[in-house]
Order: structure tokens, then C-alpha cells, then sequence
């Protein structure tokens, strides 16, 4: 392997992986960013198996931040298709840094629960946001998004004093009424952030095949290096 093969094989795995992000699934705005958005894909599962078909997506939009409040606006989809043949989403949620003490909503979600317990395995969230007032954010009622709807509303954080930096994390719906999967009528998902709009949040950081490759790259620019510099071995007479 000579060092003009390994340096050409590094950049073309370089060029791959930046033309190929991945995003954290965290978020962080300030007052900097208002009228930026961030769009984030969800997956489903229940009981820790994965639900083929039973997808859904939110965009969040940071409209205002005032005294002690960060204020967004939401539009949320249900892109469920087959072999799920029914579904709505109930409620989306999140984590936040620091801790909200208070939240309000309006629109399609316009009910709000914090520090409950979401299903399937998930555990205590900070604050969800749902189609009905109920006592928790596990669901109940009958509104939600049902397949190919989409609904949108605002939805405003307060904390105990001003913050000058918010981080959102952890995001997750609820699927309920779900049918066309056996033995399943209710899941969760977690959701992937897929575009920031121009925020400071979703940090880009190499996909792990990316990584493996750029290590192997450098080990073979290592052993070529080494080769190269290696003495010519002398022969002497017996």
C-alpha cells in the first residue's frame, strides 16, 4: 500500500462522511435564534420491538424569548403507512436544560403534562404535550393526528428565571388506536433530528462506519510510512 493510495482513500472517506451528517439528537438556542427551526423523524416501538411502518415527524420553530420564557411554534405530522393501517399520535414530548418550571400550550396539542411517566420503557420526561387533559402523558382521549394529518399549535417553556441558553433533548410521541400490527394498539417513538434551520443545535458528528474507516485509513498510512522507513537488510558472508 503506497502513502499516495492511503491519502487518496482518506479523503474520499472524508468527502463521503461530510457529505453525509449526523446529527445529535439534542438541540441548544438562544435569543440568537429566533425564527429557527428544527425537523425531527420518529421512529415506533413497544415492549423494545421495533414497529415497521409507524412513523411520524415534528418541526419546532423558536418565535420569542421574553424574561423567562422561550415560546415555539409546533407542527406535527402522522406519516404512519403500511403495513399499519390505523394510527394517531396522542402527544409529543421532550427533556429540557434547565428544568421548566411551567408550560402552556395552544392548537392541536394543547393540553400539558410535566415530570410524567411516558410508556414503553422510556421513563419520566420534563414536560409532553397532548390531544386531551389527561392526568399523565401516556394517553387517553380520542383526539391526536390521525394517518397523513398534521396539526400545529404553539407552545411556550417558563423557567424560574431568565435563561440565556435552552437545550432540548430526548424527543419522543405517542402512538395510540394503533391496527394492522397483531397484538398492538399503543407505542412510542423516539425521534431523530434530521434539520436545523440555521440553530446552533444538532452538533454534526462522524456516523461510526465513517470513524472505523478513517482509523483503518490511518493505520495503513502508519504501516506505509513504517515500510518506507525500514533499513535495507545486509547480508554477510558465513
Amino acid at each position: 500500500m503506497t502513502i499516495r493510495t492511503v491519502l487518496a482513500g482518506l479523503a474520499a472517506s472524508a468527502a463521503l462522511a461530510s457529505a453525509i451528517p449526523a446529527y445529535a439528537d439534542t438541540i441548544t438556542l438562544g435569543s440568537g435564534d429566533i425564527g429557527n427551526s428544527f425537523t425531527l423523524n420518529y421512529d415506533g416501538f413497544s415492549g423494545g420491538t421495533s414497529i415497521d411502518g409507524l412513523t411520524g415527524s415534528t418541526t419546532f420553530t423558536l418565535t420569542g424569548v421574553s424574561g423567562n420564557d422561550y415560546t415555539f411554534d409546533y407542527n406535527v405530522t402522522n406519516t404512519s403507512s403500511a403495513p399499519v393501517t390505523a394510527s394517531r399520535i396522542s402527544s409529543f414530548a421532550f427533556n429540557t436544560d434547565p428544568n421548566i418550571s411551567s408550560a402552556t400550550s395552544t392548537g392541536a396539542f394543547s393540553y400539558t403534562t410535566l415530570s410524567s411517566n411516558y410508556p414503553n420503557g422510556i421513563g419520566t420526561v420534563d414536560v409532553c404535550f397532548k390531544d386531551a387533559a389527561t392526568g399523565s402523558c401516556s394517553g387517553g382521549g380520542s383526539g391526536g393526528l390521525t394517518l397523513g394529518q398534521s396539526g400545529t399549535g404553539s407552545f411556550t417553556l417558563s423557567f424560574s428565571q431568565p435563561v440565556s441558553s435552552l437545550t432540548l433533548s430526548d424527543f419522543y410521541v405517542r402512538y395510540q388506536s394503533i391496527s394492522g400490527v397483531p397484538g398492538i394498539s399503543s407505542a412510542s417513538g423516539s425521534g431523530t433530528l434530521t434539520s436545523t434551520g440555521g440553530s446552533t443545535g444538532g452538533t454534526p458528528v462522524p456516523e461510526p462506519g465513517m470513524l472505523g474507516l478513517f482509523g483503518v485509513g490511518l493505520a495503513g498510512l502508519a504501516l506505509a510510512r513504517r515500510r518506507k522507513a525500514a533499513p535495507p537488510r545486509l547480508a554477510f558472508a558465513a
